[in-house]
């Protein structure tokens, strides 16, 4: 089997504590290079967790390496686009964490730049939330195990923020982070998978602590959202980095037979109306092998590309693009539909 390599840019938690040990997992793939946000950090970071790759001082250096078959990004949002079309300029595979990008404009360019090379494997890392239970959801929605939606009630608040002396995280500024607010990304990608399109929003945000270390915050700390689903059902999504109660992670799916109340923390999946907990299926339990799919596509490229694809990436941005106008602009947004559609 010939050896599959490796080179990542941002190495921060995710692929240190995920990406990393999975590669591992799988025979024939080597971490051949990383770089990071300096030489010291990515030579830090090679010592401590990969000693048999090579620390890179420029991103730049790292992907123009021609014995390198796959960039791996782990890096923040404003990075995903650049390294993304070098990449495959470069004729590399390419795995980029999430979220895909800072805005729709930048997701639409990887998207297209990855239809131009479709030799080449693209894919966004999923989020964890939801993931074990995908199947089994479905299974419920499809077989009318829950009747018709009504509506969704999203919760997901914490206290991350709260505190009014902390400096600002990269998740607080647009020049990093871009439209992305909170877990917003997260859950409207997990949404419309399980729901379809989001075809208009309205929102509300507020920025309680507006300035951190004399930086501006321009995202807020707390986001309400009213969306309207294709087939015509509500949701509401609420969001809060300042949530001085017990934190949650909890979506309920309302319908016309029952009610779910899902709690992504813990995987577990209440049917409200029969007082019951659901218990995952063991033919429809879906443990993480994210890196494994990724891989598995690279070595057949006749095998289904691994999901979710950068076209799933530029449905879920146009909803987060189309938030971060609603609550900018006071004013609902309609989307077009489907939203990874020219």
């Amino acid at each position: 089997m010939t050896p599959l390599k490796i080179g990542i840019v941002g190495a921060g938690g995710i692929v240190r504590d995920r990406h990393l040990p999975n590669l591992r997992r799988i025979e024939g793939v080597e971490i051949a290079a990383i770089a990071n946000s300096s030489l010291a950090s990515a030579q830090a970071f090679c010592a401590a967790h990969a000693p048999e790759a090579e620390p890179i001082a420029d991103w730049r250096e790292l992907v123009a390496r021609p014995d390198l078959d796959i960039v791996w990004i782990g890096a923040t949002p404003y990075l995903h686009r650049p390294v993304t079309l070098a990449a495959l300029a470069a004729g590399k595979h390419v795995f980029c964490q999430a979220r895909m990008a800072r805005d729709l404009r930048e997701a639409w360019d990887m998207l297209e730049a990855g239809q131009r090379r479709p030799g080449q494997v693209t894919m966004l890392c999923p989020p964890p939330y939801g993931l074990r239970m995908d199947a089994f959801i479905r299974s419920l929605i499809e077989s009318e195990h829950v009747g018709e939606i009504y509506s969704l009630e999203l919760r997901s608040r914490n206290g991350q923020f709260l505190d009014p002396s902390l400096p600002p995280h990269w998740r607080q500024q647009r020049e990093i982070s871009g439209a992305n607010v909170l877990t917003l990304g997260i859950y409207t990608e997990v949404l419309q998978r399980w729901f379809g399109d989001v075809r208009e929003v309205a929102a509300v945000g507020r920025i309680f602590q507006e300035v951190r270390e004399d930086l501006p915050i321009e995202i807020p700390d707390q986001l309400d959202v009213l969306a309207e689903f294709a087939d015509g059902f509500p949701a509401v999504l609420r969001f809060s980095g300042v949530y001085s109660g017990d934190p949650e992670e909890v979506l309920e799916i309302s319908g016309s037979r029952t009610t779910l109340r899902i709690d992504f923390a813990t995987d577990e999946i209440r049917d409200l109306d029969r007082g019951e907990t659901l218990a995952i299926p063991a033919a429809l339990d879906r443990p993480w092998q994210v890196e494994a799919d990724f891989i598995a596509a690279v070595r057949d490229p006749s095998a289904p590309r691994p999901h979710p694809t950068f076209a799933d990436g530029v449905a879920y941005m146009s909803v987060v693009d189309a938030v971060d106008l609603a609550w900018r602009d006071r004013r609902p947004v309609v989307l077009r539909i489907p939203n990874s559609e020219g």
